[in-house]
């Protein structure tokens, strides 16, 4: 029995390593972007083995990441009990682990899917693990801005899971990236306000130890209306219709509150609020995206 529940215990730390809740989302992100690519229906095996593929290299980006940050993860109280921060998975064996599933990721999207989805991926996977979490996350404030970018992709690979055979990049999946790079730093900050003392310990230049909280402040109210302008774009081109532009305007307006109360009222528990109202509120909104598409309704 002894062996059975230690067992359980390692796969849970290997698991955890991939980060699921975060690959939750990015998953989410990528399957609206394959509905959205097809007026009907997304082919079964495209949609398995491209969810399978996109997510396993998710998890390997997030693998690197634990043994990247071990050092900085066990300094901070948010992070101090994740497996390899602690020495309970070895960063040998965790990069191994990576390494399997980045490997079976590119052969399952090159292999089952199509060969732009692979590179996009891997892309990807290299921007996150390795541009941003070796290099950006440790240099500049602006890291989670200019990093954001690989994980603002999600969308697009779904896309041209479905669409990528014929080797092109439509706009409207742009259009998706472009609305989750913006929300991130707006996501990323409210959480870097709550842990700042964290963040400055660990020697971790986010914007709110660099450059103070008030400023901080100022720059989530200052992206999260260029998120409200943004969501507008894909009403313009025809993309969705008027449900999506009704509940993007409302999920963006109380976005903008929460920003503002952020900004404006002096409770400390305002900025992890803000910061779980932003994983909602990107959640309800591809979901209405994809409402929208088999339910539009135009002026």
């Amino acid at each position: 029995m002894s062996n059975v529940s230690t067992s359980r215990a390692v796969w849970q730390d290997y698991f955890e390593l991939c980060k699921p809740k975060v690959v939750a989302l990015i998953l989410l992100t990528a399957i609206v972007g394959m509905f959205l690519a097809v007026p009907g229906m997304v082919p079964v095996d495209i949609l398995i083995l491209g969810t399978l593929g996109i997510g396993m290299a998710s998890g390997a980006a997030a693998v690197v990441n634990h043994v990247v940050d071990a050092q900085i993860d066990a300094k901070m109280a948010r992070t101090l009990n994740r497996p390899v921060a602690t020495g309970t998975i070895n960063p040998k064996k965790a990069l191994i682990f990576g390494a399997i599933l980045a490997t079976a990721s590119m052969a399952i999207l090159a292999i089952w899917v199509n060969l732009l989805t692979a590179v996009l991926t891997f892309f990807g996977l290299v921007g996150y693990a390795f541009v941003y979490t070796m290099y950006l996350k440790r240099a500049t404030p602006q890291n989670i801005v200019v990093g954001g970018l690989s994980g603002a992709i999600p969308p697009l690979l779904g896309w041209v899971s479905v669409t990528g055979d014929n080797g092109q990049i439509p706009a409207q999946a742009l259009l998706l990236v472009l609305i989750i790079f913006v929300w991130t730093p707006p996501h990323f900050w409210a959480l870097a306000i709550h842990r700042r003392d964290d963040y400055a310990k660990a020697d971790i230049p986010m914007l709110p130890v660099t450059h103070g909280i008030e400023f901080t402040k100022t720059n989530i109210i200052f992206y999260t209306i260029l998120l409200l302008l943004a969501t507008i774009l894909p009403f313009l081109i025809k993309m969705f219709g008027l449900i999506y532009l009704l509940g993007s305007t409302v999920l963006g307006v109380i976005f903008l509150i929460y920003a503002l109360r952020l900004k404006f009222a002096d409770k400390p528990e305002l900025a992890m609020q803000t910061f779980g109202y932003s994983i909602v509120y990107l959640m309800l909104l591809f979901v209405i995206m994809l409402i929208d598409h088999y339910y539009t309704i135009y002026l």
